[in-house]
């Protein structure tokens, strides 16, 4: 309270009653509010910079802020500049793919309808007909009965039991005026209607007449329906979902128990701040807002079954988001109008008919808005996770027929389940094709992948010598892949199970050097790497590849560990949780690629006889091209026993035991004189690559040149010895 008054005595006896009781001073309230706004007002410049560091009293009050809080940041040019503006056109209504699939959706609609309506005409008319008698008699009786002016009847005889003879005969008089006008227009309109239908039957055309009657049988019969038995049936049962509305927003956030958002609405504030209306977003409603001060969205992602329990909705249909390029606790909430796995999907444009350009991009998926998700497979590698159960070798093999529709990729598929998946594209296109774990089939699939890492070579230095007209940027083009002289077509190598091959106690750290190599180096030759594992942990998804895979599939995982594995690390943090999904989520994944965020999207459904289908046209095209080959022909490959080469030997070789240190680039010049078609196009980062799953790593090595001493990444040789040791279990090396 303020008191402006000095001589106030009321409130001067209570101050100093109350100073006396508890045995303190009075203290002139005034007075101590002006000492403080003139603390305030000080400069904070003066006093060597602090704060009331040169005030008299160190107990004296410092104002944190100001009376009248100014305004700051931007001005008003400056945040209309950097307003964000929403779009004037709708995105669907932008994009020629979602307009034409809108506009599928309502021909289709309207067509089903149109033809369901033409089949059951007949019937339609069969029960006007029907009805038409009643129809008739309704219309003769209420006809009669407004021209009686029986509405009025339940008036006057009220009047009748109220003995009021004067309000009576008023009605009676209003009555009788009534009738007798309702009974002229009755009499000119019969007259009137019986010289219409005179004059038809003898002048009008037979076919008018039969329309006449059609009508005039179609009205009777429409009037004398039955409430409970419509006549024309439903075509198309449309979902029915409630309208999303803030209150109903607000309700469910308050259900989730999240402090912050319970004690903004225990003192009678909303607890989550809309940012923009609540509109229509494909097939569902948008909301989108701002949470209290330290709430995340992830706080809402981890509570999402708690969430649509609180809008009283399927949790398929509830998908709690971030906001990218905005602050922490800016959540989108779309909530569909059917559960994301129960919807009907468009038809993918790949199922009956088309050929891919791998690339360019391919839809592949639908979002939670019905919206096409497209997948460039070219330049990249990736991961695809999930346990078991959950659409990880559906979504693997349906990127692989994405594959096979191009006819110039080649295609090695390896189904190391064993279960035979993927037989319908590798026994009908794929180059290279094995399934199972026995030792033919890890023997058929090292001697492939060395195969690989040879061809990587070669790419390379067709590229590197390729003009720079041709290959402005040192990478395989759409146009390089069309000349066959060059043999730079797209190669596509899918692996389901890949941790069988990583974990093989003989020949794992082998796969495991050449895939981290093909995934680093081949997406820009023109090799693509496709690996599905249901163990997304470090032995089966070695983080060499894990770290350089450019797209992740991510189906439902179990914990953060496999999540980060397979999405990349702190994913979980922020807020992008695989673990979220359900167990009815089948095919339904987080999706990073393509240059965007993760995106839930809902993959294709393609079951095996579609599959086959599929595969069959792909090879068709191929036979055609002159592009067919491999296990797909009938060509069984080279059987190659052992290794190509022994890489830590052969270092041995290069080095001899004199040199204990060595710089990497003179080591790889050794390897290359030693075996020119292994080592030729080999760098230093390929060699540090390539002992990583050694467990051996690159050093310092310093060596004086020209009077100085230099320092570059080089080999101990001891290493090299230590790692043959461990792996031929002996000590006796080198």
């Amino acid at each position: 309270m303020k008191h402006p008054d000095d001589d106030n005595e009321l409130f001067n006896r209570l101050e100093a009653e109350m100073a006396a009781d508890s045995g303190g001073e009075v203290v002139d309230l005034d007075k101590a509010r002006s000492a403080r706004a003139e603390s305030a007002d000080r400069s904070p410049d003066s006093h060597d910079g602090r704060s009331g560091a040169g005030s008299a009293d160190p107990a004296a009050p410092v104002m944190v802020d100001r009376s009248a809080p100014t305004a700051t940041g931007p001005g008003y040019l400056g945040r209309l500049a950097g307003a964000r503006r929403r779009a004037v056109v709708p995105v669907w209504l932008r994009s020629t793919a979602e307009l034409k699939t809108a506009a599928g959706w309502v021909a289709r609609h309207y067509a089903h309808a149109a033809g369901y309506h033409a089949l059951r005409a007949p019937v339609y008319a069969a029960r006007l007909t029907l009805q038409a008698p009643t129809g008739a008699a309704k219309f003769v009786g209420g006809t009669l009965r407004w021209v009686a002016d029986r509405e009025g009847e339940p008036v006057r005889l009220a009047a009748v039991r109220r003995e009021d003879a004067a309000e009576y005969l008023k009605l009676s008089r209003q009555r009788d005026g009534r009738v007798r006008l309702r009974t002229l227009v009755t009499v000119l309109a019969m007259f009137t209607g019986l010289a219409t239908a005179l004059a038809i039957y003898v002048l009008a055309p037979a076919w008018l007449q039969a329309v006449s009657v059609s009508t005039l049988v179609m009205a009777f019969g429409s009037a004398g329906r039955k409430a409970d038995a419509p006549v024309i049936h439903r075509a198309v049962e449309l979902p029915k979902a409630a309208k999303l509305t803030s209150d109903i927003v607000l309700r469910a956030l308050g259900a989730l128990g999240i402090p912050a958002i319970n004690q903004a609405q225990a003192k009678g504030r909303d607890g989550f701040e809309f940012t923009a209306p609540i509109t229509r977003d494909g097939p569902g409603w948008r909301a989108e807002g701002n949470l209290p001060f330290g709430v995340t969205v992830t706080d809402i992602i981890e509570r999402r079954e708690r969430l649509a329990s609180g809008l009283r909705r399927p949790l398929g249909c509830v998908w709690p988001e971030a906001v990218a390029d905005e602050h922490t606790g800016r959540l989108v909430l779309w909530v569909g109008d059917q559960d994301l796995t129960k919807a009907k999907k468009p038809q993918w444009p790949l199922a009956k008919a088309g050929a891919v350009d791998l690339f360019k991009p391919v839809a592949y998926g639908t979002d939670q808005r019905g919206r096409w998700i497209e997948v460039t497979l070219m330049y990249i590698a990736g991961v695809i996770g999930a346990i078991p159960r959950m659409g990880k070798t559906f979504l693997l093999r349906l990127l692989l027929l994405i594959a096979a529709l191009d006819p110039r990729a080649e295609l090695h598929t390896y189904d190391m389940k064993g279960t035979g998946d993927l037989d319908p594209v590798g026994n009908a296109v794929s180059h290279r094709h094995a399934a199972g774990d026995d030792d033919e089939a890890i023997a058929y699939a090292l001697a492939d992948w060395r195969a690989l890492r040879e061809e990587l070579r070669r790419r390379t230095k067709v590229i590197r010598s390729l003009p720079r007209d041709i290959c402005p940027e040192s990478k395989v083009t759409s146009a390089l892949a069309d000349k066959r002289s060059l043999g730079l077509h797209p190669i596509v190598v899918g692996v389901d199970e890949c941790q069988v091959l990583f974990e093989h106690p003989e020949h794992g750290k082998e796969f495991e050097e050449i895939a981290t190599d093909l995934v680093k180096r081949g997406p820009a030759t023109g090799i693509v790497m496709l690996l599905a594992t249901q163990r997304p942990d470090a032995k089966s998804l070695p983080t060499g590849i894990s770290a350089n895979a450019s797209a992740r599939w991510c189906l439902k995982v179990m914990g953060q560990t496999e999540n980060d594995m397979v999405l990349g690390t702190s994913a979980y943090k922020r807020g992008v949780r695989a673990t979220m999904f359900a167990w009815g989520d089948k095919g339904i994944h987080y999706f990073v690629g393509e240059g965007s965020d993760a995106r839930i999207v809902a993959s294709v459904y393609v079951d095996a006889p579609g599959a086959e289908t599929i595969a069959a046209r792909a090879r068709k095209a191929r036979e055609t091209a002159g592009l067919l080959s491999g296990h797909a022909l009938g060509e069984a490959p080279e059987t190659v026993t052992g290794p190509a080469y022994d890489l830590l030997a052969d270092i041995l070789a290069v080095i001899p035991a004199s040199e204990t240190k060595v710089w990497s680039e003179t080591v790889v010049a050794r390897l290359a004189e030693l075996r020119e078609d292994v080592y030729g196009g080999w760098d230093p980062e390929g060699l540090s690559a390539a002992l990583k799953p050694y467990g051996v790593s690159t050093i310092q090595v310093g060596r004086r040149v020209n009077g100085k001493v230099v320092n570059r990444r080089g080999i101990d040789r001891s290493h090299i010895t230590t790692a043959i040791a461990d792996r031929d279990g002996k000590r006796d090396a080198g």
